[in-house]
Formats: structure tokens, sequence, C-alpha cells
């Protein structure tokens, strides 16, 4: 038995109520869109498929609260396509499996083709993943998948391959103030700029951060419309960083805080040092990378640099965090400040390319050893010079393979101790020429 209208409107406004703030503001069309203005520029290929109404599989790639499944909300209202809206995290393969066999026959049928959007595309795994290739490459389906993580590490490259993958970038805090704006004026709440100000730069680029965190003080608000910052802060407790310790953002940071350290910015260094410790990444994989860079960027240039570095790891292990975080912030000082160096790194480099060309090359047999009778009688360390009995410790024997000629893997840089190191290499060499 059908209700009547004004219980379909009480129910409707009952509906309109419980729906949460950030699903209420959200953009209708790409015009109301925030922060994404080279994405959904006129000409742009995602403004054009949802001009024209004709749609090719792509992956919307981009963090929290960016824009994605409002992207796709705009697409299911504008498109004369079938929409089916899946979400990995609420829905199995079998679920997606049915709804592709679905499309498929309507598509043989009918003719007709179905958008699937698949929310957080990620969540499937790799083999999972392999079950929308045959639908995409017939037609059947034109795949919008969204994620949060690099879609070259977390979507299958045979996939990826038939996808376009359009970037959106977090909210700016202009964007976000807007936004804010208009969920004190659906709230009816009295504006303050410094706390609308607090909250966009608070939210990490996240719009629908914002607007629950709005929505979850709205009643503080009320009977405060103007607090203190720090007490609003309290209201809100400590904020989550922005961090996750094993996809992009993880390598992302030590990038940023290995390339300041090479880079010789102290400050800088600190800062990403921080933002990785405060987020919670374990700093034992934070010290290793410290001792990398020790002997990749600084090597003989300051030999102390990898002490440093061991010291630093030394003193994690025998303290434990926080208090090791001093340490650890000493070390990045004391690299970043070294002078830089990558002779040893691209010389090691260069050697290990040859040995593994030449692994089969044998050792000459003057300077091999020779603890027995055989070996000696095989020629085992014929005619080796011991350096110790000659002039200035040296004596000048080849000890590369016969069949190797003599390289210069080694070219020391002209800072720090590896001026030195470059001196006594020219003195060798005059030896060796006379």
């Amino acid at each position: 038995m059908f209700k009547d209208q004004s219980d379909l409107f009480e129910e409707q406004e009952v509906k309109q109520r419980e729906v949460p703030l950030a699903e209420k503001l959200r953009p209708q069309n790409l015009d109301e869109l925030k922060g994404q203005k080279k994405l959904i520029s006129e000409d742009s290929l995602l403004a054009q498929m949802i001009r024209t109404g004709v749609y090719h599989s792509f992956i919307l790639w981009g963090p929290p609260g960016s824009g994605k499944t409002t992207i796709a909300h705009i697409i299911e209202a504008q498109a004369s396509h079938r929409f089916i809206h899946f979400s990995a995290v609420l829905s199995g393969i079998k679920d997606v499996k049915a709804v592709m066999q679905d499309a498929d026959y309507q598509h043989r049928t009918k003719g007709e083709r179905s958008i699937l959007f698949i929310d957080e595309i990620h969540r499937f795994n790799k083999s999972q993943q392999d079950a929308f290739l045959p639908f995409v490459e017939s037609g059947a389906i034109i795949l919008i998948g969204a994620t949060t993580e690099n879609p070259s590490f977390e979507v299958i490259p045979a996939l990826l391959s038939r996808c376009h993958v359009f970037v959106l970038e977090s909210l700016s805090e202009a964007d976000l103030r807007d936004i804010l704006h208009r969920g004190f004026a659906e709230l009816k709440l009295e504006v303050d700029e410094d706390v609308i100000g607090w909250m966009a730069a608070n939210s990490g680029g996240d719009a629908r951060r914002a607007l629950n965190e709005l929505e979850l003080i709205q009643s503080f608000l009320r009977e405060n419309p103007h607090p203190e910052i720090a007490e609003l802060a309290k209201t809100l407790a400590k904020k989550t960083m922005f961090y996750d310790k094993n996809r992009e953002e993880h390598y992302n940071l030590i990038s940023a805080l290995h390339k300041s350290m090479r880079g010789s910015d102290p400050q800088a260094a600190l800062y990403w040092l921080a933002r990785m410790l405060e987020a919670g990444e374990d700093p034992r994989y934070v010290v290793r990378r410290m001792i990398r860079f020790a002997s990749e960027d600084i090597g003989l240039a300051d030999p102390n640099a990898l002490v440093q570095a061991l010291a630093a790891k030394d003193a994690l292990l025998f303290i434990g965090m926080p208090e090791a975080s001093n340490a650890l912030a000493q070390a990045v000082i004391y690299l970043a400040t070294a002078p830089k160096s990558n002779s040893l790194y691209t010389a090691y480099a260069a050697a290990a390319e040859d040995a593994r060309a030449t692994s089969h090359y044998g050792v000459p047999l003057h300077i091999r050893n020779a603890p027995t009778k055989l070996m000696r009688d095989l020629n085992y360390g014929k005619d080796y010079k011991y350096d110790h009995e000659f002039e200035h410790k040296y004596y000048y024997q080849k000890y590369f393979p016969d069949q190797l000629p003599e390289k210069e893997y080694y070219k020391p840089g002209e800072f720090g101790f590896e001026r030195d190191i470059a001196k006594r290499i020219a003195w060798w060499k005059k030896l060796k020429d006379k």
C-alpha cells in the first residue's frame, strides 16, 4: 500500500536531516568542484568526456577528500549510460562479477554500455582486478576507479594500460575556507574567520575531513562562537598526521629527507625527520637510511659521517624513543652539513658492473695465497713483492686479473678529506710511473 504524499515528504525531511554535512554540500557539477582547476578546465580530457558523454575507462588518483567520489557522482547525474557504484571495501569480487556479467549481457543484447565506478579500487588484489579486463576490453563496461594509492603500484599493468589516470591534488587552504564558509552557513553558525582559517590549515587538504570536524563541533561552536584556538584544538583532540608507513607517502617523505640532506639543507632535513618520527615511522628505518646516506652521498669526503650515523643507531637501540629523537636529529644535521661526494657510490657501481661481467677471470698467480707445497709448486704467490720491505712502503704490482686492464673506479672529490686522499693517490701514481 502506498503512503500518502505528506508521509513521503515527512520521510524525505527526516532523511535530509540525517545526511552528513559533507554529503549535503557535495558539488553537483564541475563548476562547484573546488581545487582541481587544471583537471576540470574546459579543454581538459575529463571535462570533454562529461560534456560529450563519450567516456573511456580512467582512474581518479588523489588524496582523501580531494573530489574523486564527487566526480563520479557528477558523471552519474549527467551520463546516459547505466551507472553502477561499488565500494571495494563493502563489496566482494563475486558481487562485482555478477554485475559485470549483467553488463555484458546488456552490451551483447542491447548494445548498452555500463559505467562501473569502483571506489578504493586498490582494495581489490591483483588477481581480482584481472576479472575486470575482459569486460573493459569488450567495451561492456567503462571502468572508473578511485584510489588514494599510486596506481603504478596498486593497479595491475594490463588494467592500468587501458585506463587514463587523472591526478587530483589536495585542496588549498583557500578552497577549504570557502567550503567551510558554506558549512557554517548550512549549519547556521556564526562565522569566525580565525576558526575557519585554523580548521582549513589543519584538515590536510581534505574537504570531507574539514566538514566532518565542523559537524562534530557544531554544538561547541553554538555555545562558543568565538573560541580560543587552543580550546578548539582540545575539543577536536590531537589530529591524525597524514602519513602511511607502507605506501607512497612513506617513500615520498624519506625521499624528501634524503634529498634535503644531499642538498645540504639542515633546516628542511630536520623538518622531514620530524614529519616521519612524529607520524610514527619506525626510527630504525630512518637510521638505516641515514647510514646508507653517509656512504652514498658523503663517503670519504668526511669518514666521520658514517661514524655519526652508526652512533645514532646505537643511541636509538640503547635508549629508545622518544629520547633518541635528539640523537637522530644530531646525525641528520651532521650529515646535511658535511661535505658531499658520491665518488664512493659511483666507484662501487662501476666496479660491480665489471665484477658481474668478469666473474670468471682468475686471480693473478702472484697475489694468490700459497699455504701448501702443491700451491707453491703451481706458482701461487710467486714474485709477489711485500710492500713493507720497500722504500715508501710501496712497490707497484698489477692487482687486477690478467685479462682485465687496470681501471680507475674511484676518483676522489674536491672537498673534505677526499682532497687528502687525492694527494696520496697522485703520490703513489708518481712512484708507479718511476
